[in-house]
């Protein structure tokens, strides 16, 4: 099949190599030093999970690709309404359009754009990022990446992507019942993750050993996945217990990719996140304080990388 990769960073470099590797028609769209260096020496992927490099066509402009089965967006979550704007060359009439963002508006906005007909849902559960022009890093998590159809069915399409999926060697391909609760389960525990540790600028470890922070963190926890299950997203019961277990067992020098973009100058997916949580409370009429905490002291933060 053809795969479109819009974003061959971190997220979408690993799946691409993964899906050429298992023989599919991989195309990456990426920019600046990066692309050159894809377009040169090809991609090559360092992984816990396995060495790959792939000489695969790269470019910045998604009219040299054309139609494709599907298009994995893996772009930040802040670039998600520029990027869905420009995939108009890549679809056609059954094209999938496969959301791999943080946060739990991306499918929304992809949708507003090009149609929800084209758009899947997708969370991916993996620690990847550009060490170097051309060269993806994956230090470590599952590389686990699951999907599903906004509506839940189980399409001849999303079958056949889940059958791709699982054919790639280091991925964990797993096609969900209900994408909806995938998505507020992920949002839930990089809210607090990430809230906390941009907002301290400390890591998990020293989080945990503090009384009143690590109450902030269940809190932030509590607080997402009541809006979720106000919204009737059916989250497990158990998700906040089942997170500050996970939380506990990370390594204690672990940040956040919030706190690294914080703390290098670059723009935040605040609004994705905490802020998305204070938008969505609003529209059910629930109280967020802690998630309004985090977006008021990061904000100005947020604003001055954007400028």
């Amino acid at each position: 099949m053809k795969f479109a990769i819009f974003g061959a960073g971190g997220v979408g470099g690993y799946l691409g190599a993964r899906l050429a590797d298992a023989g599919h028609e991989v195309h990456l769209i990426a920019r600046g030093s990066h692309l050159a260096a894809l377009q040169t020496d090809g991609l090559r992927v360092e992984s816990v999970a396995g060495d790959t490099t792939v000489d695969l066509p790269a470019t910045e402009d998604p009219a040299d690709v054309g139609a494709c089965d599907y298009v994995l967006l893996c772009t930040k979550a802040h670039d998600v309404e520029a990027a869905a704007a420009d995939l108009h060359p890549l679809l056609g009439e059954n094209t999938a359009v496969v959301s791999f963002q943080n946060g739990v508006d991306s499918e929304h906005w992809i949708a507003d754009e090009v149609g929800a007909d084209h758009v899947v849902g997708g969370v991916a559960y993996i620690f990847s990022t550009i060490k170097e022009p051309g060269v993806v890093e994956h230090t470590g998590g599952p590389a686990r990446f699951v999907y599903g159809e906004l509506d839940g069915e189980k399409t001849p399409r999303i079958e056949a992507l889940h059958d791709a999926m699982s054919e790639c060697d280091g991925v964990d391909a797993v096609l969900a019942d209900d994408i909806s609760v995938e998505l507020w389960r992920k949002f839930t525990f990089i809210c607090a993750q990430a809230g906390m540790t941009a907002t301290t600028r400390l890591p998990i470890g020293e989080i945990r050993e503090t009384d009143a922070s690590w109450e902030m963190f269940h809190d932030i926890l509590t607080e997402v996945a009541t809006v979720a299950r106000a919204e009737g997203v059916d989250l497990p019961e158990g998700l906040v217990d089942e997170w500050l277990d996970f939380a506990q067992g990370l390594a204690p020098e672990m940040y956040s990719s919030l706190h690294y973009d914080l703390t290098h100058g670059k723009p935040m997916e605040l609004d994705a996140l905490n802020g998305a949580v204070v938008r969505h409370a609003e529209d059910v009429g629930v109280d967020v304080p802690m998630n309004e905490a985090v977006t008021a002291i990061l904000s100005p933060w947020a604003e001055r990388n954007d400028r």
